[in-house]
């Protein structure tokens, strides 16, 4: 190859040479930008922040609670039922959306699926023992409030849910992880959040929620 040949070769590679490394600069640059915007704002790139954003006009009360596991007759797994098989919350805890108490569903209620799902299953087959001895499983309290506090499900959901421009009825599991936690991440329930007067006032404050202390303390 003749010099002049081999310069013009080098002259045809150059510039693709300079576009590759502009090319990794800019790319590196972005990533500088996302890396500070991160540091700068990490409650933007937080887990809670995405979880906060599926639940639109509602900001989640801050806080967090370490309780104790509470050990209940049939270990029952939340993240099968919401998280691999999508049931909304509500189909269970059907009074939630009409009644103060979210409720615990009766024992035919789970005996309407599992009378044909999974009946080879050790939980089932206790499930099928409270059943045929017309007992419901005597489930254990997790998530309790003083006596004096007045508490209402379907309020709550009325403001979060059914009364909430642009929320989608089939996340509701979001709204109720504000006090119960990603209970769709566990099995057997776990309190997680305090559910103390602080917890709810930051809610209210939050929310624009009511101020009378008569709402919550009858």
């Amino acid at each position: 190859m003749s010099a002049s040949e081999s310069f013009l070769m080098e002259q045809r590679h150059r510039p693709r040479q300079c576009e590759a490394g502009r090319g990794a600069w800019g790319r590196g640059w972005w990533a500088l930008v996302v890396l500070l915007c991160a540091l700068a704002f990490p409650a933007v790139w937080s887990p809670a922040a995405v979880r906060a954003a599926e639940v639109p006009n509602a900001v989640p009360p801050e806080g967090s609670y370490d309780g104790k596991h509470v050990p209940q007759p049939i270990e029952f797994p939340h993240d099968v039922h919401v998280k691999v098989n999508q049931i909304n919350c509500m189909y269970c805890h059907t009074y939630a959306r009409r009644s103060p108490v979210a409720g615990i569903p009766p024992t035919s209620k789970c005996m309407g699926c599992h009378s044909v799902i999974a009946t080879d299953k050790p939980r089932i087959k206790k499930l099928v023992e409270y059943w045929e001895k017309n007992q419901p499983p005597p489930w254990k309290k997790v998530h309790d409030v003083p006596d004096f506090v007045h508490f209402t499900h379907e309020k709550h959901l009325r403001r979060f849910v059914f009364n909430n421009p642009g929320m989608d009825v089939a996340d509701v599991k979001e709204v109720c992880a504000f006090c119960h936690g990603q209970v769709a991440e566990m099995t057997v329930a776990r309190k997680v959040k305090p559910l103390n007067m602080g917890f709810c006032v930051r809610c209210h404050e939050a929310n624009d929620g009511p101020h009378d202390c008569w709402k919550c303390h009858k």
